[in-house]
Order: structure tokens, then C-alpha cells, then sequence
């Protein structure tokens, strides 16, 4: 129910008198101000991500309180399957991050409407404090979206194959690595805002340890494909295959962007948009394909 009312609110947004110019990423001072754009336009956004956030909470408090309390008798942790422990990390990493997306949208909200100065440098405000909370949150959101797609994929091979998972403890490893790693990482995305070396070179490093454990997986995938006999039987093992090439393919690019100093040349270029894209609209949308042709074969 609270979903569909943010989506409503946020499409509602475009219906201002004068929209939001704010671009995605509600970066002050263009949300903040009030001279120049509508408030309205950024009020109703803030509102809507608000209420998405307050349903997403609600429903990882809901997954991981099945999980915890209500499986079955003798079934322990240990033996969960990668797809259930996709579910599990995703839901720990939306309650951690969502709250810090929260309190600076809040921010923003009291700099537009009760005087406040967070962002504002004339008032001694920082401005690149807002993309430090809001790229906290909105870097664990790519991993939120593509993990369950992770166990989807993850069970769609093991399933349609009749083989467990080769390595099926080292991707639910890899998955947590990729969570604790993911969420450490946010700064890979502010390398243009003056940062000094130091700190480039620590996220530097730490963006690209996350192509071990994202390696592990790919490689566990083709190990599964390579101890069958390869047979091509199902339409969502097609699809699966397909996320594993366009998957390796965009996070192969992810790597090269992830380099404090190649990525000011490619900040902001077409290079950023086909990595991103290639990862997550492509590769998650292909899992969500490859999950409904999966029950409807089965």
C-alpha cells in the first residue's frame, strides 16, 4: 500500500507549476532554493521517498523476522539456500543505509521550509555533506537492487541443472562481502568534489576489492553451467546465462571507473551511464525476467 502511494507523490512532483530542476540527486542549492524553483515540486519528492523508505523498512523488519522466527524446525542457517540469504543481506543493508537517506532528505526539507542552514556556504552549511549522506545510501542501493537478483540467478541454475551451487558457501560469503565492502565504498562517486589523495586512494582500493567476491560468483555460475552437460532446456536458463554476460560485462567497467584517477576523465560521460545500466537496468530486469519464466515453467 505505502509504495504505490510514494510512486503517486513522486509522479505528482512533475505536475508543479514550475518542476523541480533538481536533477535525481536533489543536490543543494537547487533543492534548497527558493527563489529560483518550486518548492513544491522538491517537497512532494522528499515526501514520496520518505514514505518508500518507511515501506521498505517495513518489509526487511518482515523478512528478516520470517526468516528468523518462523522457518521451518531442524532448518538452520547453515543450510538456507543463496537465494533466501540474498533476501537476508539485502534487508540488513536497507535497514542500515535507509535511515541516513532519511535524516538528509530531512535536512533538506528543514533548509527549504524552517530556516536551517546544513547545505548553505554562505552560512558556513556544506553543501557536499548532503552527497555524503545521500551517496551513503545510494551506493548499498545498487547492491539492494542487484543481490536479490544474485539468488534468483543463483537458484534458477541450480534448480534447472538438478546440481547444488558450486561453492554455495562461498557466494553467500561473497554476497555478505559484498554488502560490507559495498557499503564503505560511497565516496567512489564524489571523486570531482576536491577530496585529497589519501582519501581517493582508500576508495580507490576498497571499490575495486569488490570485483573479488563479485568474480567468486560468476566464476561459481560457469562451474555449475560446466558440470552439466550444458543442454540449453529452459527459457530462464537462457536468461540466466544472458545476466552472466551482461553482468560480468558492465561489472567489468565498474573496475576501470572505480579508479580515483581514470574516473575524473569519465566522470559524467556516457561511460558511467552503460556501466550502470549494463549492471542494473539490463541485468536486473533480465533476473526479473528469468524469475517469471522460471514458475511459469514450473
Amino acid at each position: 500500500l505505502l509504495q504505490p502511494i510514494a510512486f503517486i507523490l513522486v509522479i505528482l512532483s512533475t505536475a508543479a507549476e514550475f518542476g523541480g530542476g533538481t536533477g535525481w540527486t536533489l543536490y543543494p542549492p537547487l533543492s534548497t532554493s527558493l527563489m529560483s524553483l518550486s518548492p513544491v515540486a522538491v517537497d512532494v519528492i522528499v515526501i514520496g521517498l520518505l514514505v518508500s523508505g518507511i515501506a521498505s523498512i517495513m518489509s526487511s523488519l518482515n523478512f528478516l523476522t520470517t526468516v528468523m522466527h518462523l522457518r521451518a524446525k531442524g532448518l538452520t542457517l547453515g543450510i538456507l539456500s543463496v537465494s533466501t540469504w540474498s533476501l537476508i543481506i539485502t534487508s540488513i543493508m536497507l535497514l542500515l543505509t535507509l535511515p541516513v537517506l532519511t535524516g538528509g532528505v530531512l535536512m533538506l526539507l528543514s533548509d527549504l521550509h524552517f530556516n536551517t542552514l546544513f547545505f548553505d556556504p554562505t552560512f558556513a552549511g556544506d553543501p557536499i555533506l548532503y552527497q555524503h549522506l545521500f551517496w551513503f545510501f545510494g551506493h548499498p542501493e545498487v547492491y539492494i537492487l542487484i543481490l536479490p537478483a544474485f539468488g534468483i540467478i543463483s537458484h534458477v541454475i541450480s534448480t534447472n541443472y538438478s546440481r547444488s551451487l558450486f561453492g554455495n558457501q562461498s557466494m553467500i560469503l561473497a554476497m555478505g562481502c559484498i554488502a560490507v565492502l559495498g557499503s564503505v565504498v560511497w565516496v567512489h562517486h564524489m571523486y570531482t568534489t576536491g577530496l585529497e589523495v589519501d582519501t581517493r586512494a582508500f576508495f580507490t582500493s576498497t571499490t575495486i576489492l569488490i570485483s573479488i567476491p563479485t568474480g567468486t560468483k560468476v566464476f561459481n555460475w560457469l562451474c555449475t553451467y560446466m558440470s552439466t552437460n550444458f543442454g540449453i532446456t529452459h527459457s530462464s536458463s537462457l536468461l540466466s546465462l544472458l545476466f552472466i554476460c551482461t553482468f560480468t560485462f558492465g561489472g567489468t567497467t565498474g573496475v576501470i571507473l572505480g579508479n580515483g584517477a581514470i574516473d575524473v576523465a569519465l566522470h559524467d560521460t556516457y561511460y558511467v551511464i552503460a556501466h550502470f545500466h549494463f549492471v542494473l537496468s539490463i541485468g536486473a530486469i533480465i533476473a526479473l525476467f528469468t524469475s517469471v519464466s522460471f514458475f511459469q515453467e514450473s
